[in-house]
């Protein structure tokens, strides 16, 4: 275990070992493009962290004391063995073999797992992935699944929910049918408008539209409906059709575009979870372990803040 003291160091000794090598701040510094002050500022704060003087240094000359000659023998040892390491792992990952059943909506499925199943592949060529992509919900034991991701707060308690996020809603419509009908201004306003609604594979029912503060639901009385894709619906919207409440990553697109245009902005702030699920009291093959942390870990990434999507 590295000591508390030089926790989050490595950099500082990959610079260390660097200028060890090279002889001089100004050479190392070339090697990990950086400045030579930066790279002078590392060393120095691992040797104060370990409370030794690894180089004696002059104006000419910069030369390893005998603490840097023996701390650099140690770090050779010990980036040697954590190579190794990665090399161990990326070999097992590589060795992980077997076929994977996923069901994923089309709206997730289209937009968020599909794209990156080609970096999957790469990671894992051993891997066989078959996707299911349907609104329907799956029985894992009679449709042989061993994954899916679904919409909503998952409340069966046979099933183990990861959840993948939340993600806002916004009121849609195009160009066209707000010249001709204008925009609403609130969502009572709606009632006076063409809304384009997705009917509900499990009920048949019309999905209700949320708003924000919560609870403020609203069923459209919509003229156009769509059943079992609802990606359905935006194409509706963009055809001038009405009004859509839909996911803001699955028009981002429409939006640059100029397709389609929000409106009810006041009101956003709504959101829906999707979770990815699988049975509770059973062990997932590797196969579908590796799909598992690959998908909870793609979802994280595009979640933190500091990640533009």
């Amino acid at each position: 275990m590295i000591a508390p003291a030089l926790a989050g160091s490595l950099p500082s000794i990959e610079a260390f070992c660097r200028t060890y090598e090279a002889g001089s701040f100004t050479a190392a510094a070339r090697a990990l493009s950086v400045t030579p002050q930066a790279t002078s500022r590392s060393v120095a704060r691992l040797e104060h962290a370990l409370g030794v003087t690894l180089f004696r240094r002059t104006t000419r000359s910069l030369a390893p004391t005998e603490h840097g000659r023996r701390y650099y023998a140690l770090c050779v040892q010990a980036l040697s063995l954590l190579a190794a390491g990665e090399r161990d792992l990326a070999s097992g990952r590589a060795l992980v073999e077997g076929r994977v059943r996923i069901s994923a909506p089309t709206t997730y499925g289209h937009h968020r797992l599909l794209p990156i199943l080609g970096v999957f592949r790469d990671r894992y060529p051993g891997v066989r992935v078959e996707v299911n992509v349907t609104n329907r919900n799956v029985d894992f034991v009679r449709d042989g699944h061993d994954l899916a991701i679904r919409m909503g707060t998952i409340q069966d308690k046979t099933l183990v929910a990861r959840k993948l996020g939340d993600f806002p809603l916004g009121v849609y419509a195009s160009p066209s049918y707000l010249s001709r009908h204008g925009a609403p201004r609130s969502p009572e306003d709606l009632s006076e408008h063409a809304c384009v609604a997705f009917l509900m594979p499990s009920s048949g029912r019309v999905l209700p539209w949320t708003f924000h503060p919560a609870p403020r639901n609203f069923v459209p009385d919509a003229p156009y409906t769509c059943s079992d894709d609802a990606l359905g619906v935006i194409g509706l919207s963009r055809a001038g059709v009405g009004l859509v409440q839909m996911y803001d990553f699955l028009v981002e697109e429409d939006v640059a575009r100029g397709s389609l245009v929000e409106v009810l902005t006041p009101f956003r702030g709504a959101s829906r979870p999707f979770s990815l699920i699988h049975p509770r009291g059973t062990v997932l093959p590797p196969a579908a372990r590796v799909l598992k942390e690959f998908v909870l870990s793609d979802a994280r990434e595009r979640q933190a803040p500091h990640v533009a999507r």
